[in-house]
């Protein structure tokens, strides 16, 4: 393995070795609590324009297949930072197009920059401490001081619409359930029609929407509001996706013409694009939330779900007030984590119900919207 380099903007360098691609890659720097789904992780494109820290010491193990990733176009993180990497997965679902089904070889396969060896409990608790930052890893330029001219120089992610660069550029249907891991499927009859406005949506909603009992066509994340009413879908849902939702102004602004005509869904930055087209302000946390095991409360039934999560930004329900009721909290940090509409057919989650990876407690909520969409579950 070559030696690696990982710098913070602030200064702060860490070393380790190489395992994935050569290279060098710039990124806002976060960390994942999660003890596994590291492959489905790094192909969630929410990371789009990151690079990811397991805390998690042992990553590796189980390999990767071809099965888990969240993203037809696989890994979307900008490279990936962890403690200890196994090269010598057990696992006999490893079986992935990359020899042997290896992590490293998946990485190398997609072009991206992994460092092991880091000391990432000290990472961790300066991203705590400090805030999550934009970041450089290389395996070829070793030059602190070089690197860090380097990211001091990019613009951050805060000024990029990452949403155009993981949405796809045309619409398509999709009919895959979750499978053996998921509920039995609707009988066909029962299909209600929703439009999935891909902001970087993950397979795992699209599953999970399935599983519910609809019909799915993703459309791109630009898509005009007055063609998804021409094709007179029975609901919208509002995507996860990457970035600042304020720099993804066309979503906002399509968002503001369907309020009030189709039944809305919104998940994550959907959810944060929500609050926005309802004239809202949204502001962006000190190191985010990125984890399998965030407690949400439900405010009306005082239910605790276990919930998967991966943001930087959160709506400030006190912008909205008197549009919205708030009906869940964060237990960790009582940060807002999901509004329904007073009087439309609109609520949204700031988690992923979908986990992928994480715990199904949330999965009610695609229940929720069949429901809401008049749709007997």
């Amino acid at each position: 393995m070559s030696k690696a380099l990982l710098v913070l903007a602030d200064g702060t360098a860490f070393e380790g070795s190489g395992f994935g691609a050569e290279g060098e890659r710039i990124g806002e720097v976060v960390f994942n609590t999660s003890m596994f789904g590291y492959q489905e992780i790094l192909t969630d494109p929410s990371y789009k324009g990151q690079i990811v820290t397991m805390t998690y010491p042992q990553i590796g193990n189980y390999g990767v297949n071809d099965e888990d990733a969240e993203s037809a176009g696989g890994p979307q993180a900008e490279g990936f930072v962890v403690k200890e990497y196994l090269d010598f997965p057990s696992n006999w679902r490893a079986t992935s197009r990359a020899a042997g089904g290896t992590l490293g070889g998946y990485l190398k396969e997609y072009g991206i920059v992994a460092v092991e060896g880091v000391d990432t409990r000290a990472l961790t608790e300066h991203l705590r401490d400090y805030g999550a930052q934009m970041g450089i890893i290389s395996t070829k330029d070793l030059n602190v001081q070089s690197l860090l001219d380097k990211v001091r120089s990019h613009p951050g992610i805060g000024a990029l619409d990452l949403v155009e660069k993981v949405s796809t550029n045309r619409s398509f249907t999709w009919s895959e359930g979750c499978g053996a891991w998921g509920r039995p499927q609707a009988r066909e009859e029962t299909l209600l029609r929703v439009a999935v406005y891909d902001f970087g949506v993950k397979l795992s909603i699209l599953r999970n929407l399935v599983d519910a009992g609809f019909a799915v066509t993703v459309m791109p994340a630009a898509t005009a509001a007055e063609e998804i009413l021409e094709k007179d879908f029975d609901g919208i849902l509002l995507s996860n996706g990457p970035g600042d939702p304020a720099m993804a102004v066309y979503a906002v602004e399509n968002t503001k013409k369907l309020l009030g005509k189709k039944p809305i869904f919104g998940i994550c930055l959907g959810h944060q694009i929500l609050g926005l087209a309802l004239g809202g302000r949204t502001y962006k946390l000190k190191f985010g939330h990125h984890g399998g095991n965030h407690p949400v409360m439900d405010l009306e039934t005082g239910r605790v779900d276990i919930t998967a999560q991966n943001h930087n930004y959160c709506v400030d329900m006190a912008s909205l007030k008197g549009q919205v009721r708030l009906t869940q909290k964060n237990l960790y940090d009582e940060t807002e984590e999901a509004m329904h509409h007073l009087e439309l057919p609109v609520f949204s989650v700031q988690y992923h119900p979908e986990a992928g990876p994480g715990p199904n407690d949330a999965t009610h909520w695609f229940n929720k919207f069949r429901e809401m969409m008049g749709g007997r579950v």
